[in-house]
Order: C-alpha cells, then structure tokens, then sequence
C-alpha cells in the first residue's frame, strides 16, 4: 500500500501539524534534519547524527528487532511501535484456518474442482479447545473473536500471573498440559530464544491424533521437521500455516504436498486498514505529547 496514504491518513487526524512524506533518500535526509517526530520502517543510523531536533521514532511495524534501538538511545530518541494493527485481520485469518478444517472447506473445494457430488464428514466447533499461546495483542484479538463459539480456551503466556481472557491461563511450563487438551492449536508468540522451537517433536506427540495447529507466529516457533513427520504419521490433524521455516516456502518442500495442510504466503497481516490503525496510534501518543510535554508513557512505547 502506497505511503501516500499514511501521510494522508495522519492529515487527516492531525490537522495542526505539517505532515510531510520524504519520496527521496535525500528528502528524507533533510526533513530528518529538521523534524521532532518522524515515522517509518527504520532510519538509518548515520543520519541520526544530523537529526538534533528528534524526539519520536514511530515505527510503522509492529516489530523492532530490525531498528537501530543503541543509536534511538544514543541520541535520546523515544521510539513506538505499530503493535495491535494486525489483531483484527490477523484474529480472523485463524478463525478462517479452523473453520475450513472443522467443516473442511478444503476438502470440499478439492471435490469441486473435480465436479464431484460426493459427501463427506466434517466435524463441529462447539465443545472444542482452543489453546492459545501467547497472549498479546494478537492471541488476545484470537480470543475475543473466539466468544460466541462455545468452545473452551487456554492460554499460555509466560507471566501466566498477568492473567488473560482465556478460561485457563497456564504458564509454559505447563504447556504440555494444555497440549493433551487441545482441539485446535494457535500460536501467537513472538520469535525469541525462548519461543524458537518450542513446538517440537515431543510437543507434536503431545497434541491429540486429530489437534490442527495454526502458526500465525513466526515459522521457527514450529520445528518444521517435526511438522513434517508428525503429519507424515498421522500423529496430528493438520496445520494452518501463514508462516513456514524457511520462508518463502521453496517448491519442492513436502509441506506443500499435503492434503491436510492449508499454506498462505504470510498473508495474515495484510489489511485495507493497517494506514488507519497506524495514525490513530501516532495521533494519540501525539495528543499525548502535547498534554504532558513529555516523550514517555506513550502507547507501545519501546524505548
């Protein structure tokens, strides 16, 4: 989506401020010169040095691993994210995931496509178990779209003290525990050392013969080649993948051959809406600035 419509959007809630879009490297050297507040992917770090003016670094990815954080605290910038944008969209790609398994859609339009008026068993959502694993803004939009299903929730969260809107809130070490009670797996946690493969072949035994797990996560959260083997032996119902390990996805990989095996290209957080949410994030901490004179405390403040 062009960024035209970003700075359109932040016009449009921020009539006050004069809201510019750099369309060059150097535009946006020279604004970066000038400007208190700036947002973006990331900025280069070499600019920073020039850029004396700035306070605020909105990042327009919910993510910032890939920002320059040292050189942001160096230089005394505050730094925000784009998290909670994807909740909604993000929520109803899983919801798309477990429905089209349940009833299996996908099974239905592989008949279709043979023109084959043929019937075939499905099963039902209600009296299920969800288990969500991680309880941010993600697994929590997962959650709040999930009421109405009559289906039971764990969450999983590693301060499980927090506490969440699931019906259980465990903490992962008792991951296994949810596991041998799950219908449908998601998982919605942030890539760390922690989360890195922490699916595994023992987790994959755990889950039920007939769980599906969808991955709205990162793909090394899922040890692909446990993946693999689990739905070679029939040891799991399926998968929902919008991300893999490796991504892309190459051709010639097994996953792509299985039935019970739904793949989108990291899709998941695409939406008409992303430029929307985002200003409304940026136009908030702003107010927020204007009230207070200070840079802290804003709405998912990283630094």
């Amino acid at each position: 989506m062009p960024m035209a419509e970003y700075a359109a959007a932040l016009r449009e809630r921020l009539p006050e401020y004069d809201v510019r879009r750099a369309a060059t490297p150097e535009e946006e050297r020279e604004l970066l010169a000038s400007t208190t507040v700036a947002t973006g992917s990331t900025v280069d770090p070499s600019v920073l040095d020039s850029a004396g003016n700035l306070r605020l670094f909105a990042c327009s990815y919910a993510g910032y691993g890939h920002l320059p954080i040292e050189s942001f605290e160096d230089h005394g910038v505050s730094v925000t994210t784009a998290s909670g944008v994807h909740a909604p969209n993000i929520a109803e790609h899983v919801l798309g995931f477990i429905l089209a398994f349940c009833r299996r859609h996908h099974e239905g339009w592989r008949r279709q496509q043979r023109r084959e008026w043929r019937a075939y068993p499905t099963r039902e959502f209600a009296g299920s178990t969800v288990t969500v694993v991680g309880l941010g803004a993600l697994g929590g939009g997962v959650v709040e779209r999930l009421q109405g299903f009559d289906v039971d929730t764990i969450g999983i969260r590693h301060s499980p003290e927090k506490g969440g809107s699931t019906d259980e809130v465990l903490g992962t070490d008792d991951l296994h525990d949810a596991l041998a009670r799950t219908d449908y797996l998601v998982l919605a946690v942030p890539l760390t050392d922690e989360t890195e493969g922490m699916i595994g072949e023992t987790e994959l035994t755990t889950l039920p013969p007939d769980a599906f797990v969808v991955n709205v996560a990162r793909g090394p959260v899922i040890d692909t080649d446990a993946l693999v083997s689990a739905l070679r032996s029939n040891a799991i119902g399926g998968a929902g993948l919008d991300v893999t390990d490796p991504e892309p996805l190459p051709a010639e990989h097994p996953l792509w051959g299985f039935e019970n095996v739904l793949i989108t290209p990291h899709n998941g957080g695409h939406t008409p809406e992303y430029y929307e949410r985002l200003a409304d994030i940026v136009a908030e901490n702003l107010r927020q600035v204007e009230d207070t004179g200070e840079y802290e405390g804003l709405r998912n403040q990283v630094l």
